[in-house]
């Protein structure tokens, strides 16, 4: 007994030896060399797995991407069916790995308000007259149901006897809402389309556009391919109504959608009115989209308007900065200039959409908000976001021009 205990004893004194001297016996490479094809086989599944959930997010963003179009195509129903399917089996961390040429997590993930609050208004059995609302679209529930429903709805109510119908010339809006929300919204040919086939006699178009600019020039150019198709055909003004040759030239249009936008951000912000906001060194700035059509005469108009109307705190920018004096930039020294040190911005849209939302009021560096913020002029920015058509005195104006063009089929 006593033999055996002494020579396990030296056994272990001389693994001992052998370790501190260097030399390592066979037995311990082993184990050292498991260890290691261990950590490697880790590592290789850590990089496999890694590159499953960039392939599986990349699929994703090439799916989001196909339908991210301003052309509706025989497999957009199917496409944008299997762009959802595909992100619904992707994981949160993949999901977060979806980035393409216009995809990206928000596509799918961003939470914009209950789609199920809408209305397509895409219902067959129309009858004979039917008032089509045609707008540009946006990918936002809330302001959809807000500002483009309320204008359908208030039309629905004034005029009864006229089944009101949607479309959006914005397929890539279309296709997003559709692949996102599973709701199926008409563009145009679509909407012309069902009127036809519906019977429908009398055809008046609103569109909630807020200028005769490109998108109207466009929807024009689509109706004329369908004049044949009904006994009469009215189109309705724009919110501005006509443009006029230069900046000097205004109307009653542009005079109502200015008390009525003035108004409400007054409101909001908490002022009883434009003069009693500018007193508490307020200032204004409305922000439109901007274009590079003739129409962009428009916002100089606009801001002639408030001139007019003894707004010296009221300012009209675009995101475009189309005409130039409607830059970001060139507001900011307007404002600066002027002396006023508390900033509201507020949308001159109908729609407070991904504009309001991100050009205007987001948090990147290159948002008017962060823009008027890091030029140091200003003690505050606040941003309201609210689109022109949640307001009933825009609402109204919708009304009236709709009774117009209405007025005018009996001429």
């Amino acid at each position: 007994m006593r033999n055996k205990t002494f020579r396990a004893l030296a056994l272990g004194l001389s693994a001992t030896t052998f370790m501190m001297m260097g030399t390592v016996p066979a037995f311990a490479e082993e184990e050292t060399a498991v260890e290691a094809e261990a950590e490697t086989e880790e590592t290789d599944a850590a990089e496999e797995g890694a590159d499953a959930d960039q392939a599986a997010a990349d699929n994703v963003a090439a799916l989001i991407d196909k339908i991210y179009v301003q052309e509706r195509t025989e497999t957009t129903d199917d496409d944008c069916k299997a762009a959802k399917e595909a992100w619904d089996a992707l994981t949160d961390a993949q999901k977060e790995l979806v980035e393409g040429e216009e995809a990206s997590p928000d596509y799918f993930g961003l939470d914009t308000g209950d789609a199920s609050a809408d209305d397509a208004l895409n219902q067959d059995e129309i009858g004979e007259n039917e008032l089509l609302v045609v707008s540009f679209g946006t990918s936002y529930n809330g302001s959809r149901v807000e500002d483009i429903k309320g204008i359908e709805d208030a039309l629905k109510e004034a005029y009864p006897d006229w089944s009101v119908r949607r479309a959006f010339t914005a397929q890539i809006i279309i296709n997003h809402v559709q692949a996102r929300d599973g709701e199926a919204i008409d563009n145009m040919q679509q909407a012309l389309d069902r009127a036809a086939a519906n019977g429908v006699k009398n055809l008046v178009v609103q569109p909630t556009h807020l200028m005769h600019g490109a998108e109207y020039d466009e929807m024009t150019e689509a109706l004329e391919e369908y004049q044949e198709q009904f006994e009469s055909i009215a189109v309705a003004e724009p919110l501005l109504g006509e443009v006029g040759d230069d900046a000097t030239v205004i109307n009653a249009d542009k005079e109502a959608v200015a008390k009525a936008v003035t108004d409400a951000a007054v409101a909001d912000a908490g002022y009883e009115s434009m003069e009693k906001a500018a007193e508490d060194g307020v200032a204004f700035v409305f922000m439109g989209h901007g274009t590079s059509h003739t129409a962009k005469v428009s916002y100089s108009q606009m801001q002639t308007q408030m001139d007019e109307l003894g707004f010296a705190n009221a300012f009209i920018g675009t995101v475009e900065g189309e005409p130039e004096d409607t830059a970001c930039e060139a507001v900011i020294d307007k404002v600066k200039e002027a002396g006023y040190k508390k900033v509201v911005l507020r949308p001159l849209m109908v729609v407070a959409g991904d504009h309001a939302n991100n050009d205007m009021a987001g948090e990147e560096e290159d948002s008017w908000k962060s823009m008027f913020e890091a030029s140091g002029n200003f003690d505050s920015v606040d941003a309201q976001i609210a689109g022109l058509g949640s307001i009933d005195a825009v609402k109204q104006l919708y009304v009236d021009h709709t009774k117009a063009a209405i007025d005018s089929l009996a001429e």
